[in-house]
């Protein structure tokens, strides 16, 4: 983990602002989502993202699997389309 520098005060609401520079940074927009992570005695801040959302065509299925220690979810569609890039990418086709 490393230290941005920045520190902020908690509101009376229990607010946190997020500095410009820092939403900017990490791509977070005025009306993103973020999910609250609790690790130890830390507070951990990651953008929202939908459970099952194929990283290719975007679609949300129960059909959607998880690959690669679940770093990546494909749908059928987006693994036929994957599968079809990466052979051209190596020149094999099966």
């Amino acid at each position: 983990m490393r230290s941005t520098g920045i520190v902020r005060k908690v509101d009376e609401l229990g607010r946190v602002v997020l500095p410009i520079e820092l939403r900017r940074n990490l791509e977070i927009g005025e009306k993103d989502s973020l999910e609250i992570y609790i690790e130890e005695e830390r507070i951990i801040l990651k953008k929202y993202a939908p459970q099952k959302v194929c990283a290719i065509t975007g679609t949300i299925s129960p059909d959607n699997r998880e690959f690669g220690d679940s770093q990546m979810v494909l749908s059928p569609e987006g693994a036929k389309l994957l599968m079809e890039e990466l052979q051209d990418y190596v020149g094999v086709k099966v």
